[in-house]
């Protein structure tokens, strides 16, 4: 599946670029991701999906492709597995900056495929979530590019964007594609939340993040998924007995 994305960000693309490329500064901007080991090249880390009552937990790694300096043009692979499941992820996402006034435009193209619970809300579903966690990404992103150089900046590597509040609020108000974010707009200083206990970030939650009128869709699927779980539960406790 592919999403295509853009949004603008309040600061020259140099600027910009350096950023991007610095994982620990804009993981607290990743919902639902956790940044474990970065050594410039390769990224270790987990991430947490909320399907209904279930939550599953992908740990995997994504590793730098291409980086060129002087396009400000990017290529990020990522894959991952569920934890305890069979459900895989993977992605490739490429970004691309260009000049746009005072500030920077930010292409984003994402190719990506999930196996297992996540794949059974649909394509629809996910391309609409995908709009919705990239427009926090983009308005977390644009406040931490405006903070005062002495501010105190968070270093936890758990996603900021994706707190109880922001991960499974309400739809953000940039999350259409082509959106400009605007400096110090709407759920910017939200998206940018200290991380949960033990450093781990609040799962995604793919039903109150789609929307009311999509989770009307999703709910359904999500509880069917929670009680097939349940029931493969029992009967392996039984069996055990």
């Amino acid at each position: 599946m592919e999403l295509r994305h853009e949004f603008t960000v309040p600061v020259p693309v140099e600027e910009a670029w350096r950023a991007l490329l610095d994982i620990e500064r804009v993981a607290p901007c990743l919902p639902g991701t956790t940044v474990q080991e970065f050594d410039g090249e390769k990224v270790n880390g987990t991430v947490k999906v909320k399907v209904g009552p279930v939550t599953l937990t992908y740990r995997g790694t994504a590793v730098f492709e291409e980086r060129d300096e002087a396009a400000h043009r990017m290529v990020l692979k990522a894959s991952g597995k569920e934890v305890r499941g069979q459900g895989t992820a993977r992605a490739t996402v490429t970004a691309g900056l260009t000049a746009s006034g005072e500030g920077t435009a930010v292409s984003v193209h994402t190719d990506f495929a999930v196996t297992g619970r996540p794949a059974q809300i649909g394509r629809g579903v996910m391309a609409e979530v995908g709009d919705r966690l990239v427009g926090r990404f983009a308005d977390c992103l644009s406040g931490e590019l405006v903070r005062a150089p002495g501010a105190e900046a968070g270093t936890g590597t758990a996603a900021g964007a994706g707190t109880a509040a922001e991960a499974g609020g309400p739809s953000a108000p940039h999350a259409a594609t082509g959106s400009a974010v605007k400096p110090g707009g709407p759920g910017a200083p939200e998206a940018r939340a200290e991380a949960g206990p033990a450093g781990a970030a609040e799962p995604i939650d793919l039903v109150r993040t789609a929307g009311l009128p999509v989770a009307r869709r999703i709910v359904p699927a999500a509880l069917a998924a929670g009680a097939a779980a349940a029931a493969v539960a029992v009967i392996v406790r039984r069996r055990r007995r």
